[in-house]
């Protein structure tokens, strides 16, 4: 019976998803599958008997994907899941950064006490003017789950919506509106708009990719969001231009010593997914994934394999195979299975960057000599026998 352990607390919706076949435990060392959220993964040991963890939520820079790959050990993701609650925030963001609120609500607290509050309301609120979405240029780069959903509600609002990704996927390149204007080069973005949201992974070609050299291109007064890694923008850079008046709000969910406090910063506590809706979406998607690798192997949402499916196994027997994206690799499969006299039904080869995934459905099982043939194969990281 496979067994898994939560790291963090993991809404019970998702949980209730297990099937009786699924045993909760509290001994990591136990545990077929990990459940996490924000757990720190870097200094934990794994054991062999670890399979999987499934991170519910988009970010994996909790957990350490290089040292998980060598050990054959399928990391899972939950892009989208949170995706409306990021957008929402996103709104929220620019019209905080538009309508000067927060200072205005301060103004409200502080006076709390005047019998003539709402008179002086009508001669103070002038100072916390500000302007409309409407008609805005807004720029966004990245159109994954979150960016497409931010292009098109702010179609909605009758913003004038430019959208650059050069790697959109054709799934998400189908739910954009019509009425946006996709750019190839992210120079445009910077030079046109006057609302950037960013929505991109952090990697070493994104990280600070918003630096003063883009800074420098974007128009006077350009209100910046970034609800995705706060590496992705230079905040020195940010800061300086800021003090400078070039950038007139910088909208952050990332809080730190660079940008905690300073007045033109909005910066919230990290609350892009934290809403009930996102969490339990998180969560019901991770046990998904999960489970049906436990079960059957299938890779969906891995942010360290490629994806594999070749649905339930209607044969006798069903391995996975874990290895270097290297040649002969196959020719040696085929070859161990054919020495022992396993016909292979049914076979899936994936690979993505240096490492690759094989399933391999079998009309009998292969007994433990040949595991341990196909485990001593050079640049094969596991075996592990499915069904």
């Amino acid at each position: 019976m496979p067994k898994y352990a939560c790291l963090n607390n993991i809404a019970e919706v998702g949980l209730k998803r297990f099937h009786a076949g699924f045993e909760p435990t509290d001994d990591v060392n136990e545990a077929d599958g990990l459940l996490v959220r924000s757990a720190r993964l870097h200094d934990m040991e794994f054991g062999d008997k670890l399979l999987a963890i499934a991170r519910a939520g988009a970010g994996v820079n909790n957990i350490p994907l290089d040292r998980c790959s060598e050990q054959g050990i399928v990391v899972f993701n939950t892009p989208g899941a949170n995706a409306n609650g990021v957008k929402e925030l996103v709104f929220a963001g620019m019209l905080l950064a538009s309508r000067d609120i927060v200072e205005g609500i301060n103004w409200v607290r502080e006076n709390k006490g005047d019998t003539d509050i709402a008179a002086d309301t009508e001669k103070q609120k002038k100072q916390f003017a500000g302007t409309e979405l409407k008609g805005k240029k807004l720029g966004i780069i990245g159109l994954g789950a979150i960016g497409v959903q931010v292009a098109n509600s702010a179609v909605y609002m009758d913003m004038d919506v430019y959208g650059y990704d050069p790697y959109v996927s054709v799934e998400h390149a189908w739910h954009l509106s019509r009425k946006i204007t996709h750019v190839v080069n992210v120079e445009d973005i910077y030079r046109n708009c006057d609302y950037i949201t960013i929505h991109v992974p952090l990697m070493d070609q994104t990280k600070k990719m918003i630096n003063a050299e883009a800074i420098d291109m974007m128009k006077d007064g350009v209100v910046i969001i970034n609800m995705a890694r706060d590496a992705l923008v230079d905040e020195e850079a940010m800061l300086k231009a800021l003090d400078a008046g070039k950038v007139h709000r910088y909208v952050s969910d990332f809080p730190n010593t660079t940008v905690a406090g300073h007045p033109n910063c909005i910066t919230t506590p990290h609350l892009g997914a934290s809403t009930a809706e996102s969490e339990d979406n998180c969560a019901k998607m991770a046990v998904d994934e999960l489970q049906e690798y436990l079960e059957n192997g299938n890779i969906r949402n891995s942010v360290n394999y490629p994806a594999c499916d070749m649905g339930v196994c209607t044969t006798v027997s069903r391995i996975g195979i874990f290895h270097k994206n290297q040649k002969n690799m196959i020719t040696g499969f085929t070859s161990i299975l054919g020495d022992a006299g396993l016909n292979i039904a049914e076979m899936a080869n994936k690979s993505r960057g240096d490492v690759a995934y094989t399933m391999v459905d079998l009309d009998s099982a292969a007994d433990a000599i040949t595991v341990a043939k196909l485990c001593g194969l050079d640049g094969v990281y596991r075996v592990r026998v499915i069904k």
